[in-house]
Formats: C-alpha cells, sequence, structure tokens
C-alpha cells in the first residue's frame, strides 16, 4: 500500500523535533562544558534524557512511514506534551512567543497530522473491515 500524504507530513514533523531535540542537547552539552550547569550530574541526566527523547522521536517517525501504529501512539502523546508545553509557556512573563508557537505550534500541527494518518490508515486497513465491506463508521 502506498504512504498516504498527511503520514509523510506526520513523519516529517516528527523528524524534524528529533533535529530539534538534538540540537537542544548539543546546546546542553556546550553549557555543560562551559561550566554553566549548576550541576554536572543535573547536567548530564539532562543531556540524556534529551537524546532519549531525540532518538524516540527519530523512530517514531520511521515506525509512522512504515504505518506501525505504536509510532503513531507514541507521537501524538509527544504531540500532546508538546502542546501542553506551548500552553504552560503563557503563564510566563513576558511572554515568549517564539517559543510558543515554535514548540506548541509544532506539536498542534504534528497533532492534527498524526490523527488524520492513523484515520486514513484504518479505512485502507483490511483488517478493518468486516467481509470485504466497509465497516458502518460514515
Amino acid at each position: 500500500m502506498r504512504t498516504s500524504g498527511p503520514t509523510i507530513a506526520a513523519a516529517i514533523v516528527l523528524a524534524l523535533e528529533a533535529v530539534a531535540l538534538g540540537v537542544v542537547c548539543i546546546i546542553e552539552l556546550l553549557a555543560l562544558g562551559a561550566g554553566e550547569a549548576s550541576s554536572t550530574i543535573g547536567g548530564i541526566a539532562l543531556i540524556v534524557l534529551t537524546l532519549i527523547a531525540a532518538g524516540a522521536l527519530g523512530a517514531f517517525a520511521w515506525g509512522t512511514l512504515r504505518r506501525a501504529s505504536w509510532a503513531r501512539s507514541g507521537g501524538v502523546v509527544f504531540q500532546v506534551l508538546g502542546v501542553a508545553l506551548g500552553l504552560a509557556s503563557l503563564s510566563l512573563e513576558p511572554k515568549v512567543w517564539l517559543f510558543t508557537l515554535g514548540v506548541g505550534g509544532t506539536a498542534l500541527i504534528g497533532l492534527v497530522l498524526l490523527i488524520t494518518a492513523t484515520r486514513r490508515d484504518g479505512e485502507s486497513d483490511p483488517r478493518l473491515h468486516r467481509g470485504g465491506e466497509p465497516s458502518a463508521r460514515d
């Protein structure tokens, strides 16, 4: 079966988020090396967790292209967390709109794309149809 447009777009968003977290990890590593971290152990832990999150997003992007439901569901969890983080950033003064739109906006777009991709993949999955007829979801 051919991969749908929303599936490809969702995988691209997930991959870009993985790259962005990789960049954040490099920035954290440079800050740790410059001695700007309040705790070396805490800085290392943050770098490791950021690398794990970046790797997970990369795996979710790959799995989404392969139409794996575990990848889409994991991607949805990350997107919901991104939307929550973007909304939470609105409580800060002064408001950092670039961060809010960069994290929350990207996550919202990714969430919509993942839901659309899931819906399209579900319609084309023959396992979800009874006797070759489309299911009664119309």
